[in-house]
């Protein structure tokens, strides 16, 4: 009906020339798509992106045509992505940035019938504040233990009532919704990103931030022990690498005897301990018995000639004369 048409409307006029400028303005070119987001959702991301990202949102027919005589590689590529309504972001920053930048801007949703879980759908133990009536029957059939007191609806326990990936039913949707319980998160999510020619797919966008951190550790931690290790120098290792050779040369003093006043005390000390050692592994010296001085120690015998002269006088002894 409109194949051969030569005017369109104004607003089109001007989303296709943008997109025949901004992929050659800017170095990324990322398709968006909206999951659960509400149109208010963007309002505060382009604010907070302003000068760094440029948001632009039309049909996908508009932007088939835009594309098609658009002469940047990979974007024929990008072409076989676009259906329903389209969400382009351009931008000069990483794609795998701009992602984890997108993925902060999410919201919770309150669930309607037939919605998958985004998470474990948990039911706290508290007091509902709602009356005793039907509403019992609901908590019953969604398997939540419950009590009345004062007039009131209590969960007795902790209750999961569904998993994240499960269909949530409408009854247990209608009840997460009176006690406001929100599972389903709305984000904005990059289907796709165009960077130097190279088109990236969704999943491969995402990145684990504090997984990546931990791997860039541990890579500086491998490199700094190695760099050492083979004597590398460099600003962050200088220090540790002198002090390693500082001890390797004091080590090598000590083992080979070269005196230095760093080493004196140690090489002297190690001396001492091995002279001591071929002192303890040396024969025993001379036995007692065969030791001639200590004769002189052994006890004198009865009949030594030198004791008779302290011998008590006899009786019939001759006085000594008097002078």
């Amino acid at each position: 009906m409109h194949e051969n048409r030569t005017t369109y409307p104004k607003k089109k006029a001007q989303m296709y020339q943008l997109l025949q400028e901004l992929p050659k303005k800017y170095s990324v070119t990322a398709l968006v798509r909206m999951e659960k987001v509400r149109a208010s959702q963007l309002l505060p991301l382009r604010k907070k992106l302003q000068g760094e990202v440029e948001i632009v949102s039309l049909k996908d027919k508009v932007a088939q045509k835009a594309l098609e005589k658009l002469d940047v590689s990979g974007m024929d590529k990008m072409k076989e992505k676009l259906t329903g309504q389209c969400v382009f972001m351009f931008t000069n920053m990483s794609p795998f940035k701009l992602n984890v930048l997108l993925g902060k801007n999410k919201v919770f949703l309150t669930a309607r019938g037939g919605d998958i879980a985004s998470m474990d759908v948990i039911v706290p133990p508290k007091n509902t504040g709602i009356a005793p009536g039907p509403m019992l029957t609901e908590f019953k059939e969604n398997k939540i233990p419950t009590k009345i007191d004062q007039g009131t609806i209590w969960i007795l326990k902790e209750t999961t009532p569904v998993k994240k990936g499960e269909p949530i039913s409408t009854k247990l949707a209608a009840l997460l919704g009176k006690l406001d319980i929100k599972a389903i998160e709305a984000k904005i999510v990059l289907n796709s990103a165009l960077s130097e020619g190279i088109l990236f797919a969704e999943e491969e966008l995402v990145v684990d931030v504090e997984k990546f951190k931990e791997s860039l550790v541990q890579a500086a931690q491998e490199a700094n022990l190695l760099s050492i290790e083979i004597g590398y120098i460099t600003p962050e290792n200088a220090q540790q690498i002198i002090s390693k050779a500082a001890q390797s040369a004091r080590s090598l003093s000590i083992e080979s005897g070269f005196l230095t006043d760093e080493t004196n005390e140690q090489i002297l000390q190690k001396a001492h301990g091995q002279a001591q050692n071929i002192s303890s592994k040396l024969p025993a010296e001379a036995t007692v018995d065969d030791a001639p001085a200590e004769k002189a120690d052994a006890e004198p015998k009865a009949d030594a000639p030198a004791e008779k002269a302290d011998a008590e006088p006899k009786a019939d002894a001759p006085a000594e004369k008097a002078e």
